[in-house]
């Protein structure tokens, strides 16, 4: 494995076509649940290309900004059952709750599989907890994406209004994507459009706890304002929740700073280390929310852009200043060195941000 990190060579590398995402490119690799890897992030033209064509519609940055107001709404539930706890673990009780209730919006999961098990069988396929049988979170995944796809089969006509209801009619009248196909895509969105947003209010907030100055710009502050905008952003940059850009290969020999990457060889784009590349971000380890330009790579950039970004981006801006005015005065629970981080390779994120009221 080749590991990148500046970020001129991650940038260029993320669009270059040289580097292939299909991981039948390197023998006895496996890239996640079985049959279910058949999706847009595992995919080259012209496959991805169609794949990404089915879902794009759904997050277009227009009809994403119209779940303002839903997502405001489920934020303030979530707050109002925290309540005036003293202890509170901001992922499990608010990040990660909020960011799987959207995606669930967004794809049509029926609300009695929207829950804390459905979001486990989901998170377990990356990062098992000790004891789990992988065998058993696998066939938990299938059997829980068997129950979602019939439910779309079964409404007809009424389930075309979610994504998931879409994919399955591409599926079943026009053939424009395979069985295998309709649950990886399943799957993977399931994923990472709770996984990623979920790291991002994780670890923007505990940022901010670390640099309570910035922390107190931004409380209160309008989700449309600019302060916000650019506050997501550096929040973005600073600790991103993604680190290790998903899997690509050279399709070719690729010569990159004298040093020849083999056909066949795993290239690892680091965006983490390139979001603190000096080069680009000046006072790169300084928290800035008001940093502009900042065009850093956490959404990654080309042809595999996050199809996510904007949504992301408003759970982000409605979260943050949200988070921080109802909670109050709040501390660590424990020093940020000790914090719980998930033992995943891709995605940086916490498994827990235990916080005390002060």
């Amino acid at each position: 494995m080749w590991q990148i990190s500046g970020y001129d060579d991650v940038r260029a590398l993320l669009t270059d076509g040289r580097l292939s995402k299909d991981p039948g490119r390197v023998p006895g690799y496996v890239p996640g649940p079985a049959g279910l890897n058949r999706h847009l992030v595992h995919a080259d033209p012209p496959d991805h290309t169609r794949l990404r064509a089915l879902v794009n519609a759904a997050f277009v940055p227009r009809r994403i900004a119209r779940l303002e107001p839903f997502v405001a709404d489920t934020a303030t539930r979530l707050l109002d059952r925290i309540g005036q706890h003293t202890h509170v673990d901001v992922i499990a009780a608010f990040a990660a709750p909020l960011t799987f209730r959207m995606i669930c919006a967004i794809l049509g999961v029926p609300a009695e599989l929207d829950n804390a098990a459905t979001r486990e069988t989901v998170m377990a396929t990356i990062a098992p907890a000790a004891g789990l049988d992988p065998t058993r979170v696998e066939g938990d995944l299938h059997e829980l994406l068997d129950v979602l796809i019939a439910g779309k089969r079964a409404d007809g006509e009424r389930s075309e209004v979610d994504l998931l209801g879409a994919l399955v009619r591409a599926s079943d009248e026009s053939g424009a994507m395979s069985e295998e196909e309709l649950r990886s895509t399943a799957y993977l969105l399931l994923l990472v459009g709770h996984d990623t947003t979920m790291n991002l209010i994780g670890n923007g907030t505990l940022a901010l706890l670390c640099h309570p100055g910035e922390a107190a710009r931004l409380t209160g502050a309008q989700t449309g304002g600019a302060l916000v905008t650019t506050a997501v952003e550096e929040l973005l940059r600073y600790d991103s929740p993604v680190r290790d850009a998903t899997f690509r290969c050279a399709a070719e020999p690729i010569t990159l700073h004298g040093q020849l990457i083999g056909e066949g060889d795993i290239v690892s784009l680091l965006i983490g280390s390139a979001n603190r590349d000096e080069a680009r971000f000046p006072d790169a380890d300084r928290l800035d929310l008001s940093r502009t330009p900042n065009d850093h790579l956490a959404f990654g950039y080309g042809p595999h852009f996050c199809i996510g970004a904007a949504l992301a981006r408003l759970e982000g801006a409605v979260a943050f200043p949200l988070l921080l005015e109802r909670l109050g005065p709040v501390a660590l629970a424990k020093p940020a060195d000790e914090l719980p981080w998930r033992p995943a390779r891709v995605m940086r994120g916490l498994a827990a941000l235990p916080v005390v009221r002060t």
